[in-house]
């Protein structure tokens, strides 16, 4: 397949920010449809980044009928992932769903059988997998540089940078605040790292205390309406896997916190630790004396775009997910991979509102 001919869903902000420049950069991607609840949204995405004579569209399912695409990526809202991805994947298309995979558990189990079922590509966008100092640390965790990783933590913390556009504060459409929106990078890279996917149970606590401010907030992207922030303002959770591994995820939108750090992950092996909190840095003994690795990341590294060592790590997402279509191979994000860390975080939720731990019934 020279080209691929593919179709927006949802082109809101995450469309415009990542998928669309993403895809203009690399080749064989033909934008011939879009579509959107609002259609001056589509009608501005096809005019930017489609191809001449592409197509608008409001509802999702007139768009798979009548332009059949080969690829959909799936931008919208949580609650619409597996709905829209589903349908995307029956109607014989390969699918790229916007991170977190799902608004639940359940949902992304759909997913994930529903991809086995039609034989189609399913990936995530968890785009932070592709970052250099990701890459390099997932390399020596492959080859066993840090043995055994049996404790780690996922962080996800801000100090006052609480989304205030679009539906991030609305719980029905998103399924929860930060856990779900930006823990969930932490966690799956931290997972990843580690190669660990049997989680055996999880206990989490979440708090808004702060989305209850009412002007004065100190936010980076203006006051929120206090009415409107219905979902936690932090969360947090500890998961103790099958081997008996440990991960404490942070999370949050508004802490009063100085300790600040993003789709970041820390990890402590039998053999070495590493973490990302000022740059990528691998620690451990040699020769009866504690060091510090720090790898320099300024010149370019493995050319994963068309020459590229330098390219950004939502534009690397995209290429390899074509060109796994392309060559009938995987792609780096599995869908039974980003199950799991739908599965982990609804855990953390439900022991949130329970007061107890959470044991997982994990499925093949």
């Amino acid at each position: 397949m020279e080209n691929f001919r593919t179709a927006v869903i949802g082109c809101g902000g995450i469309a415009n920010g990542k998928h669309l420049p993403s895809l203009k950069a690399i080749s064989g991607v033909e934008l011939i449809a879009f579509c959107d609840l609002i259609p001056e949204r589509a009608e501005k995405a096809a005019k930017e980044y489609g191809v001449e004579g592409a197509r608008v569209y409001t509802d999702y399912r007139e768009l798979l009928e009548k332009e059949k695409p080969d690829v959909v990526h799936v931008c919208t809202p949580n609650r619409a992932h597996c709905e829209i991805s589903c349908a995307a994947m029956e109607a014989g298309c390969h699918v790229l769903c916007e991170k977190p995979m799902a608004i639940c558990a359940a949902d992304a189990r759909k997913m994930l059988e529903t991809s086995r079922r039609t034989g189609k590509t399913l990936s995530i966008g968890y785009q932070s997998r592709y970052r250099a100092d990701s890459q390099y640390l997932k390399a020596e965790c492959e080859k066993g540089a840090l043995g055994e990783i049996y404790y780690a933590k996922a962080h996800a913390v801000r100090r006052r940078a609480v989304p205030t556009w679009g539906v991030f504060l609305n719980e029905y459409e998103q399924g929860g605040g930060p856990l779900i929106d930006i823990g969930t990078h932490a966690l799956d890279l931290t997972l990843w790292m580690m190669d660990n996917y049997r989680p055996k149970y999880c206990v989490g606590t979440k708090y808004r205390k702060l989305a209850e401010q009412n002007g004065n907030t100190g936010n980076i992207w203006g006051d929120w309406d206090p009415e409107k922030y219905t979902v936690e303002d932090s969360c947090f959770g500890f998961i103790v896997m099958e081997n008996g591994a440990t991960i404490s995820l942070e999370s949050s939108w508004a802490l009063n916190t100085l300790d600040v750090i993003e789709a970041s992950t820390s990890l402590s092996g039998t053999k070495a630790g590493a973490d990302m909190r000022d740059g990528l840095r691998i620690n451990g003994v040699e020769n009866g004396r504690q060091y510090v690795l720090k790898p320099s990341f300024e010149a370019g590294g493995v050319a994963f775009v068309e020459g590229n060592g330098n390219a950004r790590p939502e534009v690397i997402e995209a290429w390899q997910f074509y060109n796994a279509i392309r060559t009938g191979t995987k792609p780096c994000v599995l869908p039974e991979q980003a199950y799991i860390v739908s599965l982990i975080l609804e855990g953390i939720y439900k022991s949130a509102e329970s007061g107890k731990p959470y044991y997982f019934e994990l499925e093949d």
